[in-house]
């Protein structure tokens, strides 16, 4: 049996997927390449975190995406219980605000129909939008109810599809950028990174915003990735009154809109703009005063209340790669053999994500004539760090009891103990993370993401890392290489510059 090697370029949503699924067949030996310093920090980091039931894409104009989008909220159902990965399904309210948004409204259920989403209805009866939602806008005359769409956290998805991954063989290779792919006559070699050469059979290019220069680098051209910027604002936990349902207008055709949730640990939140920057913009992610201010608006079109801005603890932007006429680019290539994109995974790319990944499984077998041999010992179990938030206090004093660790506790906000960071560092090392930060250790153990978003308990996870895991206060990042969390003074003495005073 002849093994291939398959190098996927790209950690995140879509990357972390493929891996999960590609590590099922034993004749594949797949390596992720990620040149950020940690998995899932584009543009799954700062998403929407909606599984979209799918009556919002047209399979006329859009048949892939339709159908992965429908074909990827069926599959999240088995994935996130699989990874242990924090999920609802409250179903989502379209909110319509005139007669002529709620024609506008109707198109949707038709679009269910064709696209088989199940229980996508149009309600006008005020009773029954309050029922479903109490804190949906007085002005609203009606909604499409869609029971089907789902939240997740898509960045600790991605952390447990890369732990899964990796758990069946998977190789992760982080702070690694690809610089080009490798052609020759005709056919795939590998991959120049700025640590070298990686040789490969196949090159999955799931580069997110960069996709298009990668694949120029292979010699298939004719497409180019804009960033579309998302600005969102993040209240305290406390913060009231929330949702209950996914809150948002009647799309245009540009945008969903903007949307009102409570996120998987709830926080209400609210966002994202959609505004299209130059291609050469795809590092911009700060925030702007237009985008809050439409942000803030639109949302309190939506709901009764919104809690007061004293409230916010985070405003962030994201950036996700729109595409030509908003089409996925899944396509293997004769020329170059081996050489699969995986690109323009705009919205609805986080729910669609598993069903790309069984569709490029499906290519590397019909297009490039690969007969997979499944492994007999394939494990698609993983279980998350346990959250002493999450317990009983009952639960909380055995796990105390046993490990008195569980009993310190780190980040009073949101209740994480020293255990619960240790662990999160261990499993960083397992996947091969070389630089620990504090950024990878938030989005493990949700430490620093209270309101006072790592003021008190920041110090005191440097202080912990530095004594269970020797790591200097000097070498640990905030986010990844050139962030070092300790400047000043502490940097002087690291070069014994001031060690005698």
């Amino acid at each position: 049996m002849r093994r291939y090697r398959v190098i996927i370029i790209g950690a995140g949503i879509v990357g972390s997927s493929i891996a999960r699924v590609l590590s099922m067949y034993e004749n594949l030996e797949v390596h992720v390449v990620e040149k950020e310093v940690d998995v899932g920090w584009g543009s799954s980091k700062a998403n929407t975190s909606i599984i979209h039931p799918g009556h919002e894409e047209d399979p006329e104009k859009h048949p892939l995406r339709a159908k992965l989008c429908v074909q990827g909220n069926r599959l999240w159902r088995q994935w996130v219980k699989e990874l242990d990965i924090p999920f609802k399904f409250p179903g989502e309210l379209m909110v319509a605000f005139s007669d002529e948004e709620l024609k506008r409204a109707k198109k949707y259920i038709e679009l269910a129909r064709k696209n088989k989403v199940p229980g996508v209805k149009l309600l006008t009866d005020r009773r029954e939008l309050e029922l479903l939602e109490p804190n949906i806008s007085q002005n609203a005359v009606g909604a499409v109810w869609a029971p089907t769409a789902g939240q997740i956290n898509p960045i600790q998805a991605v952390i447990a599809l890369i732990e899964n991954s990796v758990d069946n063989g998977v190789k992760l290779h982080v702070e690694t950028k690809v610089e080009k792919v490798v052609v020759k006559n005709g056919v795939v070699k590998g991959v120049e990174t700025n640590r070298g050469f990686m040789e490969a059979d196949i090159v999955i290019n799931a580069a997110g915003l960069y996709a298009d220069e990668i694949s120029k680098t292979a010699g298939v051209d004719g497409f180019s990735i804009r960033p579309r910027k998302g600005e969102y604002y993040i209240f305290d936990p406390l913060a009231e009154p929330k949702v209950t349902r996914i809150i948002h207008p009647v799309p245009t055709p540009i945008t969903k809109g903007v949307y009102v949730i409570t996120t998987t640990e709830g926080n209400l939140m609210i966002g994202p703009t959609a505004v299209d920057l130059p291609e050469e913009a795809k590092e911009d992610k700060s925030v702007t005063f237009e985008g809050l201010d439409f942000v803030w608006k639109e949302a309190q079109r939506l709901v009764k209340k919104l809690p007061p801005k004293t409230m916010v603890i985070r405003v962030f932007a994201g950036l996700r790669p729109e595409p030509p006429d908003g089409r996925y680019i899944i396509k293997a290539y004769d020329n170059p053999w081996g050489f699969i994109n995986v690109a323009g995974i705009r919205s609805p790319g986080l729910t669609s994500a598993p069903a790309i990944a069984y569709y490029v499984r499906d290519l590397i077998e019909k297009e490039l004539d690969i007969k997979l041999e499944k492994k007999k010992s394939w494990n698609p179990y993983r279980k998350a760090i346990t959250r002493l938030r999450d317990l009983s206090w009952e639960e909380q004093k055995a796990l105390a009891t046993k490990n008195p660790l569980y009993g310190w506790i780190i980040c009073e906000c949101m209740k994480v103990s020293a255990a619960e960071i240790i662990e999160a560092v261990k499993r960083m090392k397992k996947i091969g993370i070389k630089t620990i930060s504090l950024d990878g250790i938030k989005f493990r153990s949700l430490a620093m993401m209270g309101r006072d978003q790592g003021g008190l308990c920041r110090v005191r996870i440097a202080v912990l890392l530095q004594k269970e895991f020797g790591i200097p206060l000097w070498d640990l990042m905030v986010k990844g290489l050139n962030t070092n969390y300790a400047i000043g003074d502490i940097k002087m003495l690291r070069r014994g510059q001031t060690a005698e005073r």
